[in-house]
């Protein structure tokens, strides 16, 4: 709380220098505003962890209760603060995954606390269309357990290397990760489906929940009508809220529809916490569940400031934006069609929240569904995305992930080493971009790399 009031001195003091100052301020384009007047400029660790600077006098206050709740560690029941813990979990709190709100890195066996988790199912669909938990297991696996009780299993990793050429004769060495569970409670089913998966960064989320769906159902074309290879298509999933399928936004392959609900199902599958979204256990009706006590682990207003925590957490602002090779880097992305699925520009609908309304946001995301090729397929269906199709991430402050999480991995189980090993997983719709990224000169790579690092 320090630092950031400090950061405000600071922020006030140069705006007042500006203010006097006589000559006059180049404007600054629209696009440097990545989330709007929810922008912030700040390239510190702290770059995904400050306020929006629009927020009102109680919002602020409401955004800071949000932020002990998304801290809370909780422990094993009975306790007098913040019990519930398991029985069987992946951490302990939000803040442990999604460290300064960042990206987490990929595990290499599950004998640790991280932000790194595996999702199971079996074949065939649930009640709602969505996977199918696999038996003794359910839907993730839980590496850990409380005290007397078992973690269902472990696992361990193997890596296939891939050599990727470019059209200059220089090569990269991409490393893709196998994962094989260990250690089973019980025997594991034939048809098991594994997909790892890294904490993503839970800045912006608030923004992406406010783009109008009809913006970007008007920006998919499931059957590829305008022949451009590009077919992107909304994933429709569970709503349990609503008990009906809407569309959905949040997850690796679009697999929440909220970011209440988001947050919800965390807080369940990882942490063993119930809520009045999802009221059982993780391990329900698996023989390793101790009995349920029928109390909800955490509040209804707990879960709501959570949620409205990283609903209003501030944007990073885009960098280096005026410089030459960024300029040529950002011209690059277009022509290599990387923006038909990262569309660079939204616009907010009307909020709830007043300060994300009619907000002109760059989050270089569509939210939809992509085929992505058969080297980032996991094999495993959800909802209406099939095992090769993986939502559109955003991009902004993507370059600033070194600086905040002290590294720079990136997709959905952290594979890629930094952003070229990303562009060069892609596959499906993105191979056109992926080769004609190989066709480039070193320079003209590295200014679009440069660009990347900008947002």
């Amino acid at each position: 709380m320090k630092n950031f009031i400090a950061i405000l001195l600071i922020g006030v003091c140069c705006w007042s220098c500006d203010k006097n100052n006589d000559e006059p301020t180049p404007e600054i384009p629209e696009f440097v505003f990545a989330g709007g007047e929810t922008t912030i400029f700040d390239a510190t660790s702290n770059a995904y962890a400050m306020p929006a600077p629009n927020l009102s006098p109680s919002n602020f206050n409401k955004h800071l209760e949000g932020d002990l709740s998304f801290e809370q560690v909780f422990v094993t029941a009975p306790a007098q603060n913040n019990p519930g813990l398991g029985p069987q979990f992946n951490n302990n709190s939000c803040v442990s995954c999604h460290i300064r709100n960042g990206r987490s890195r990929p595990s290499h066996d599950g004998n640790e606390l991280s932000g790194f988790l595996i999702r199971l199912s079996v074949s065939g669909e649930d009640a709602f269309g969505g996977p199918m938990a696999a038996p003794h297991y359910g839907g993730q696996l839980q590496n850990r357990a409380i005290f007397g009780q078992a973690r269902e299993a472990n696992y361990t990793t193997t890596e296939i290397e891939k050599v990727i050429t470019f059209a200059d004769g220089s090569s990269r060495t991409l490393k893709r990760p196998v994962y094989q569970l260990t250690e089973g409670y019980k025997p594991f089913p034939t048809d098991l489906m594994l997909s790892p998966r890294v904490a993503p960064a839970v800045f912006g989320l608030g923004l992406l929940e406010e783009i109008p769906e009809s913006s970007l159902l008007n920006i998919a074309d499931e059957n590829d009508m305008d022949a451009d290879g590009i077919s992107g298509k909304p994933n429709m999933v569970w709503n349990v809220q609503e008990q009906a399928l809407t569309m959905g936004r949040f997850g690796w392959k679009a697999e929440n529809p909220t970011a209440r609900q988001q947050s919800a199902g965390a807080y369940n599958e990882d942490m063993g916490i119930t809520s009045s979204l999802f009221p059982d256990e993780n391990c329900f009706n698996q023989d390793n569940c101790s009995e349920d006590d029928g109390i909800l682990d955490i509040t209804d207003e707990t879960l709501d400031l959570t949620t409205f925590y990283f609903q209003t957490l501030a944007v990073p602002a885009v960098r280096n934006y005026n410089e030459l090779n960024v300029l040529n880097g950002r011209s690059l992305f277009d022509q290599l069609k990387c923006s038909s699925c990262h569309v660079p520009r939204h616009v907010t609908g009307i909020s709830n929240i007043p300060e994300l309304s009619n907000q002109t946001i760059y989050p270089y995301t569509d939210l939809l569904l992509h085929d992505m090729g058969p080297d980032l397929t996991d094999n495993r269906p959800v909802f209406k995305a099939a095992g090769n199709e993986w939502r559109t991430p955003p991009l902004w402050g993507i370059g600033l992930l070194p600086v905040v999480n002290g590294h720079s991995r990136l997709l959905h189980d952290g594979r890629a080493r930094n952003i070229e090993e990303a562009i060069l997983w892609h596959g499906g719709e993105a191979e056109d971009s992926r080769d004609l990224y190989l066709q480039l000169s070193l320079l003209e790579r590295n200014d679009l790399l440069d660009f990347l690092n900008s947002l």
